[in-house]
């Protein structure tokens, strides 16, 4: 996209929320290259999606268990992430809708000492649901919570490379590292890392639900609902537009479709694709779909016999026909994966040779060179982990005969898999958001001590190069460690990256909205915050 673009796509988001005239948009429109009428339409559908203040937005999400906590580094996915992170609260920094890291908590942040050192500058008149304002003290405990030696939380390992956390004054947090990183702003936009406050013996109140966000809780029920009022000092402008939003657990998708077509919901992400079409034509609704940086996977736990044999891994992954998988399970919504799990479009991604693609004689080639004939094992897999697991689970299950493998499928209940299964299994169907950056998705899953090293993945290699590519400030060298990196854990690793999945959403066609982020589902988790009702 070039710059007259990106002008033209900010002046019509003014346009959105009124802020711009049909005279200043039309001057601009023309200057762009558009024609005065096609600027005229564009204005005219501007102005019917101007936010309108107040309503009650009632989302249906794919998620939810009812072993989901309050504690924000124990969130699973996105019924908490959304509800009790993008609702809710806010991290120090956030990803905006054009994949750009900006303040949030904080005001400002700046590097010094070659990107070892970061002094983040808290928002000045940024409060708490209480009235308490945010000091650099609360920031410095809602990191510090993460980092304890008993913490199970999954942003344990984002963290770990601070030496120093501390306040210099009521507003400025100093973050010393081990040694540079230029990304570290990124990494602390993350989802599990809220800003709380500080409790009189140092740690943070977690469980009070008392957080910074656009909506304040009223009251949540683990694995049924949430349910927030707006907060009326929110330090966004123009930003939680509703009176109150609802969240509710819906696992089911014919039961979420259900909800949406029958207005008892007016948002439902993960969409049925084999009944899309029919969604497609309600007049009262929007399918929205975006390329993103998630991806559905399966994964096995590499210290788990027969899974110890690289060539065992190796087979196991030439077994799938994932281009037949994309075509019969998600009716092409997506793109096949090869085992890497940084998107195309991230940067420093590359494309790990030789493709895993389908080949029955190179798994058993690779099967016999592990001292094997054949290969059986177990998969368990729910709808939980993502819509159509179960079905392409039982298609592999079908290509991998040819390679002489039998999966032995064992559909798992939705309620507890991440808690029951994942993590827990030897060789499960699992997903990804992805991260924006090949560090962050790196450092969350795949380094050693990562608390969700989903696939228990150990290679002293690959974890040198992670935190040495860090500090690396020449690009060159940089992008060839981040290759390194990925080819190694293409093959080496646990991980079969079936595909790089499309969010696929659907909505009233009442609501209205900017530009749709694609760090995470929901725009961003953040939807509550970044929509309104347009009638």
């Amino acid at each position: 996209m070039n710059e007259t673009q990106n002008k033209l796509n900010a002046a019509l988001r003014q346009a959105v929320r009124g802020k711009l005239s049909r005279r200043e948009f039309t001057q601009l429109a023309l200057a762009s290259g558009v024609t005065l009428a096609a600027a005229n339409t564009m204005f005219a559908s501007a102005a019917r999606a101007e936010p309108k203040k107040g309503g009650v937005l009632k989302i249906g999400v794919g998620h939810g268990a009812t072993t989901d906590s309050m504690d924000p580094g124990l969130y699973p996915d996105q019924f908490t992430g959304t509800a009790l992170w993008g609702t809710l609260a806010n991290s120090l920094t956030e990803i905006d809708a054009d994949g750009n890291v900006i303040g949030d908590v904080a005001e400002s942040f700046e590097p010094a000492d070659g990107a070892k050192k970061w002094v983040f500058k808290v928002r000045k008149g940024i409060t708490f649901h209480n009235g308490k304002p945010v000091t650099a003290e609360d920031v410095v405990a809602s990191l510090a919570h993460h980092q304890a030696e008993n913490s199970k939380s999954a942003a344990k390992s984002l963290l770990k490379e601070i030496t120093s956390l501390k306040a210099d004054g009521p507003d400025t947090v100093v973050f010393e590292l081990t040694g540079g990183n230029a990304d570290f702003p990124y990494t602390v936009s993350d989802y599990h890392m809220p800003i709380m406050p500080k409790k009189d013996d140092g740690s943070v109140d977690w469980e009070s639900g008392i957080r910074t966000g656009a909506y304040s809780l009223d009251k949540f029920t683990p694995g049924v609902q949430a349910s927030f009022n707006k907060n009326p000092n929110y330090h966004k402008e123009g930003k939680g537009w509703f009176d109150r939003v609802e969240f509710l657990s819906i696992k089911d998708v014919a039961a979420r479709t259900n909800a949406l077509l029958s207005g008892e919901i007016q948002y439902m992400d993960r969409c049925d694709l084999k009944t899309l079409d029919q969604l497609k034509q309600s007049p009262d609704h929007t399918v929205s779909e975006i390329t993103g940086y998630g991806h559905y996977i399966y994964v096995m736990n590499v210290t788990a016999k027969p899974f110890d044999n690289p060539d065992v891994r190796n087979a196991i992954k030439y077994s799938m026909n994932r281009d037949d998988v994309l075509e019969k399970v998600f009716l092409g919504h997506g793109t096949v994966g090869n085992d890497n799990p940084i998107a195309p479009t991230v940067k420093f991604a590359v494309d790990p040779q030789p493709r895993h693609s389908y080949n029955p004689d190179k798994a058993r080639e690779l099967l016999k060179k592990a001292g094997l004939e054949t290969l059986s094992f177990d998969l368990s897999v729910a709808d939980a982990a993502f819509a159509g697991a179960v079905d392409s689970a039982i298609l592999w299950k079908e290509h991998a005969k040819a390679c002489g493998i039998e999966i032995n499928v064992i559909r798992e209940p939705d309620d507890g898999y991440w808690d029951n299964v994942w993590l827990k299994k030897p060789f499960v169907a699992s997903y990804w958001s992805g991260r924006p950056t090949v560090d962050w998705m790196m450092t969350t899953a795949y380094a050693a001590d990562a608390a969700w090293n989903d696939t228990f993945w150990k290679n002293p290699k690959f974890n040198e190069l992670l935190i040495a590519a860090r500090s690396e400030t020449d690009e060159a060298k940089r992008a060839a460690m981040y290759a390194e990196m990925q080819q190694i854990l293409h093959d080496d690793g646990g991980l079969i990256n079936m595909l790089f999945n499309s969010y696929v959403e659907a909505h009233a066609k009442t609501l209205g909205h900017g530009k749709i982020a694609a760090n995470w589902q929901l725009d961003g988790m953040r939807i509550a915050e970044r929509w309104w009702y347009t009638a």
